[in-house]
C-alpha cells in the first residue's frame, strides 16, 4: 500500500509545455478572422463552422469569442427554421452545447426551439437547467412557467389536494391487495402515489408504467424519497408497448389507473384495458367459480363507470361554438357561411373535430340551464374483456328525454360516476365538490331552436372510435319528429310564440331545410376562442368607432394639405390599415368599410380567406381594397415592415392580450417596430393598456395552483417534487364566477403605452388599502385596453372572448381592514409579476 503522507520525490521531471504548432496557430487566426467578416457580411452559416473550428483548436478564446458564437448561432439556426431545416438546426445547437455545456442562454434559446416543435418534455429540461445554472435569469423563469402549465396541468394539483378522491382509492387499492392482489402494475402512474398505495398496502410486486418524461422523472423523485425506489419499477414508457417478460417478468392480478378525462374515454382507457387483459394481466375471476384464488386471477381498479348526461341552456357555451350575431361592427355577416368550433357531437367520426370540450359547469359565466332530467347514456365494466372489445361496435342508442324547462337547445353536458369496486365510487357531476370538470357536446346546427316543455329530445349514444359520442339529431313535438342535424331557420320555428299552429310550424320548419340545405354543405372551422371573439360585439363596435375616427382625421389632414399645396392628390392614394391580429379578425375589413382604405388582413388558412373576401363583396367593399399580408412576407418574423418602398402605414392594429389573460409574448418590442412604419397622425391599436387587479382571499386558487399543506398526502412525501411546477400566474380564469373573497377596491396596477415610449417603466409599487380583514392568498389581473383616449374595451366583461389571470402569492399574508398592502409589480418582456407585503410590518428574514 502507498504511503498516502510520503512527500513527491524530488528527482521527477516536470511536466514539458506543449510545443508551439505555428500551423495550428495561423489556422485559429485566420478562422477567427474569416468568422469577423463573414459575420459582418451576413454570412451567419460559414461564420458558424468558423467558429467551431476555432473554438474546438483553441478553447482559450472561448471566453473572448462567447457574446459572437451565441449571436451567430441564433442567426443561423433562425435562417434554419425559415427553410425547415429542422434537423440541421437541432445539431447546431448540440455542438454548441458541447462546446458551452454551461451557458445558460444558448440551453434557453434551445429550449425555446425545441417547444415550437412541440417537443415540450425536452424544452421544459432545457429550461430547468438553465434555471439551475443562473436562477435569476427572467427569459428562462418566463419559457419554464409556460412550459410547466403544458407539462403538469393544474387538475394534478386538484387532485392531490382532492382528499376524499385520494382516500378511496387507497381504501380500494388496500382492500384488493389484502384480499390476494400481490401483483399491481399502475398504469399512467403521475406522480406515483397509486403504486405507492398498493406497496403500503403489501403488495409483493408494484410495477409502474408513465408515458410523459417530465411526469415519469417526478415520479422517479418521488419514489426515492418515500424509499420505495428499490421496491417499485417504473418504466418510461406506454403501456400498450409493454410485454411479459421482457418489461414486467409475469402477469399481473391487479392493474390500477386513472387514466380518465372528463368525457371518460379520451385518455385511451379503453385501449390500455384491453392490452392489459390480453397481455399484462391474470384472466379474470369466472363468475360461476366462487372460491377461485384472488392471486390467479386479475382485476382492474376502478372496476367500471355509468355514464350521465343532461340537455344545458348556456350563453356562454354557445358563444363559444357558434354564431350569435348578424353583424359584427359595421359589417353583415350574411353572406359568411356556417361558421363552427373544432368541438363536433357528430356521431360519424372526423378527424379535424374533436368530439367535446370540458367546462366546469359551476363556474360558467352567467350560469346555465338544465333542459331535461339527468340520464343515464352508458354503462361500461372495465373487468369484462369481452364488453371493452365490443364497446366501438355496440349499435347506436336512441335515448328519448323529456324537455323539463323551455330553452335554446345549446350543449349536452356529461359527466360519470367512477365504480372503484363494489362498494366505492367517485362522481365527477357538476353539483360534486370535485377536481373534475365536465365534458360537453355542443349544439352548432340549431340556431337557437327553443325546446319546450312536452316536447321529447332524441340523442344518440355511440362509441365508434372509443370516444364517447353523443348527438341530438331530432326533437319530437306533438307526434311530429323535427331532426337538428340540417341547419334550420330559427325565425321559422325556433321562437316559442311564433306560430300557435304546430302543424304550420312544422311546414315552415321543412320548407325552411329544404332552402337552407344547398348553403349550408361546406363550413369554415373557427377556434373556441376566435368564434367568441366573433360574437363579442362591444369589441368590434369599439374598434369600428376607434377605426372611424382615425380615417376621418387622416381623410381630413389631406385635404387640408391639398389645399394648403394646390396639388391635386391620386385619387387612388389610399389609407394603408394593417391588421397582424392572431387567428381569424374583421378588424381589416372594418378598416376597408369606411371606404377610402386599403386593408391587410394576417388571416392565413384558405378557408378563412374565402370568407372574408364573401364578406366584403356582400358589403360592398372593393376586392382589390383587402390583401392578405402574409402572401407578401416570407414568414411571420417578417411581418412588420412598410407596405411599399413609398408608403407607410395609416394604422397597425396589434394583439396585444392571449385569450389566458396574458399580455402577449414580445408586445413592447412589436410596438416599438410598428411605431417606426406609421404615417404622420397613424396610429397603433390600442394606443395603451391599464392594468388592474384586486387583493383577494381564494383557496380555489391555491388549491389549483400547489400541493397544500404540511402534512404528506397519504403519508406520502410528493408536494415539494410536483410543487417545483408551480407556476407564479394562473390563467384561463374566470373571475366573475371566482369562489373568493374581495379585500379591496380595484386598483391600476401597471399603464403600458404602446405610442409613447418614453413613458413606459419596468417596475412600480402600488398601495392598496385591504376593506376588510382576511388573508390575501392571490392577486387576479385584467386589462383596459384604450384605443384612443376616449374609447375603450375591459377584458373584464362578461361578454368578452378573454379571461382572466391572478398572481398567486406564495405565502397568504394576513391583513386587517385598514391595513396598507404595498405591491411590487414587475415588467419583463410582457410578463408580469406581483409581490405583496403590508406597509410599515417588519420584512420576513431572509432565509
Amino acid at each position: 500500500m502507498p504511503n498516502a503522507s510520503a512527500r513527491p520525490k524530488h528527482g521527477r521531471r516536470t511536466r514539458r509545455r506543449r510545443r508551439e504548432d505555428p500551423a495550428r496557430n495561423e489556422l485559429v487566426s485566420s478562422s477567427l478572422e474569416s468568422a469577423q467578416q463573414c459575420l459582418f457580411n451576413q454570412d451567419y452559416g460559414t461564420a458558424f463552422v468558423h467558429y467551431l473550428l476555432v473554438l474546438n483548436l483553441a478553447p482559450v478564446f472561448k471566453d473572448f469569442a462567447r457574446e459572437s458564437f451565441r449571436f451567430t448561432l441564433f442567426k443561423w439556426t433562425e435562417e434554419l427554421d425559415s427553410v425547415g431545416r429542422i434537423q440541421d438546426l437541432f445539431d447546431c445547437y448540440e455542438q454548441a452545447l458541447e462546446l458551452f455545456p454551461a451557458d445558460e442562454v444558448i440551453l434557453n434559446s434551445m429550449g425555446e426551439h425545441l417547444f415550437r416543435m412541440g417537443f415540450r418534455d425536452e424544452a421544459a429540461g432545457h429550461f430547468h437547467k438553465a434555471l439551475k445554472l443562473r436562477p435569476d435569469y427572467p427569459e428562462a423563469r418566463e419559457n419554464f412557467y409556460r412550459v410547466a402549465n403544458w407539462l403538469v396541468e393544474r387538475w394534478h394539483f386538484l387532485m392531490l389536494n382532492d382528499h376524499g378522491r385520494n382516500r378511496k382509492y387507497q381504501q380500494a387499492i388496500q382492500k384488493a391487495v389484502q384480499s390476494g392482489c400481490s401483483t399491481v402494475l399502475d398504469i399512467g402512474t403521475g406522480t406515483g402515489i397509486l403504486g405507492m398505495c398498493a406497496k403500503k398496502a403489501g403488495a409483493a410486486e408494484v410495477y409502474a408504467c408513465e408515458l410523459s418524461k417530465t411526469m415519469y422523472e417526478l415520479a422517479c423523485e418521488v419514489l426515492t424519497a418515500n424509499g420505495m425506489d428499490g421496491s417499485i419499477k417504473i418504466l418510461h414508457i406506454k403501456s400498450l408497448e409493454m410485454e411479459v417478460p421482457k418489461d414486467i417478468p409475469h402477469r399481473v392480478s391487479l392493474v390500477v389507473t386513472e387514466t380518465v378525462d372528463a368525457g371518460l374515454f379520451g385518455e385511451g382507457i379503453i385501449e390500455s384495458l384491453i392490452h392489459a387483459w390480453h397481455h399484462l394481466l391474470l384472466p379474470p375471476r369466472r363468475g360461476e367459480n366462487e372460491f377461485q384464488e384472488q392471486s390467479a386471477t386479475g382485476r382492474v381498479i376502478p372496476a367500471g363507470a355509468t355514464v350521465f348526461g343532461m340537455a344545458v341552456e348556456c350563453l356562454e357555451i354557445r358563444r363559444h361554438h357558434r354564431l350569435c350575431v348578424s353583424e359584427v361592427g359595421s359589417l353583415s355577416m350574411a353572406a359568411a357561411g356556417e361558421l363552427r368550433s373544432p368541438v363536433s357531437c357528430s356521431s360519424e367520426p372526423d378527424d379535424s373535430m374533436e368530439p367535446y370540450t370540458t367546462e366546469r359547469l359551476s363556474r360558467l359565466p352567467g350560469g346555465y340551464k338544465p333542459l331535461t332530467e339527468p340520464f343515464t347514456a352508458l354503462n361500461i365494466d372495465f373487468n369484462n374483456v369481452q364488453e371493452l372489445e365490443g364497446l366501438s361496435s355496440r349499435p347506436v342508442q336512441k335515448v328519448h328525454l323529456p324537455v323539463t324547462q323551455e330553452g335554446q337547445l345549446d350543449a349536452l353536458a356529461v359527466w360519470f360516476q367512477l365504480h372503484l369496486d363494489e362498494e366505492s365510487s367517485l362522481s365527477t357531476g357538476p353539483q360534486e365538490d370535485t377536481c373534475w370538470e365536465q365534458a360537453i357536446y355542443p349544439v352548432h346546427s340549431t340556431k337557437g331552436f327553443l325546446l319546450k316543455p312536452q316536447d321529447e329530445l332524441i340523442v344518440e349514444v355511440s362509441c365508434r372510435d372509443a370516444y364517447l359520442r353523443l348527438c341530438s339529431v331530432a326533437v319530437l313535438r306533438d307526434g311530429h319528429e323535427i331532426r337538428l342535424d340540417e341547419c334550420l331557420d330559427s325565425q321559422n320555428f325556433g321562437n316559442a310564440t311564433s306560430n300557435p299552429n304546430p302543424e304550420a310550424e312544422l311546414c315552415s320548419a321543412l320548407a325552411s331545410l329544404q332552402t337552407d340545405q344547398n348553403q349550408s354543405k361546406g363550413f369554415s372551422m373557427l377556434e373556441c376562442s376566435e368564434m367568441a371573439l366573433l360574437n363579442n360585439h362591444d369589441y368590434h363596435q369599439s374598434f369600428c368607432s376607434a377605426l372611424g375616427k382615425l380615417i376621418s382625421q387622416l381623410k381630413v389632414k389631406w385635404q387640408n394639405q391639398e389645399r394648403e399645396s394646390s396639388i391635386q392628390s391620386d385619387s387612388s392614394d389610399l389609407l394603408y390599415v394593417l391588421d397582424v391580429s392572431e387567428g381569424f379578425s374583421l378588424l381589416s375589413l372594418i378598416a376597408a368599410s369606411h371606404g377610402h382604405v386599403k386593408a391587410y388582413s394576417s388571416v392565413e388558412k384558405n378557408k378563412q380567406q374565402q370568407v372574408l373576401k364573401r364578406l366584403a363583396h356582400s358589403n360592398n367593399i372593393p376586392e382589390q381594397h383587402l390583401e392578405f399580408w402574409l402572401n407578401h412576407v416570407e414568414d411571420e418574423q417578417g411581418m412588420l415592415k412598410r407596405p411599399s418602398r413609398e408608403k407607410l402605414w395609416s394604422a397597425i392594429i396589434l394583439d396585444c392580450v392571449e385569450t389566458c389573460g396574458l399580455i402577449r409574448q414580445k408586445l413592447m418590442e412589436k410596438a416599438s417596430l410598428a411605431r417606426c412604419l406609421l404615417e404622420e397622425g397613424g396610429r397603433i391599436f390600442p394606443e395603451k393598456i391599464v392594468v388592474h387587479g384586486m387583493l383577494v382571499e381564494s383557496d380555489t386558487l391555491l388549491l389549483e395552483s400547489a400541493v397544500q399543506g404540511q402534512e404528506p398526502t397519504l403519508g406520502f412525501n410528493i408536494a415539494p417534487f410536483i410543487n417545483q411546477f408551480t407556476v407564479p400566474v394562473h390563467v384561463f380564469l374566470d373571475f366573475s364566477t371566482l369562489e373568493c373573497k374581495h379585500l379591496s377596491e380595484c386598483v391600476e396596477l401597471f399603464v403600458l403605452d404602446l405610442m409613447e415610449a418614453t413613458a413606459n417603466y419596468t417596475n412600480r409599487e402600488v398601495k392598496v388599502q385591504a376593506t376588510c380583514a382576511g388573508r390575501i392568498t392571490a392577486i387576479p389581473f385584467w386589462y383596459q385596453i384604450y384605443l384612443d383616449r376616449e374609447i375603450s374595451v375591459s377584458t373584464l366583461n362578461q361578454n368578452s372572448h378573454w379571461k382572466q389571470a391572478a398572481a398567486v402569492l406564495q405565502q397568504p399574508l394576513e391583513v386587517q381592514a385598514g391595513d396598507w398592502v404595498r405591491l411590487a409589480v414587475k415588467l419583463n418582456k410582457s410578463t408580469i409579476s406581483i409581490s405583496a407585503h403590508i406597509e410599515n410590518a417588519p420584512r420576513p428574514m431572509e432565509q
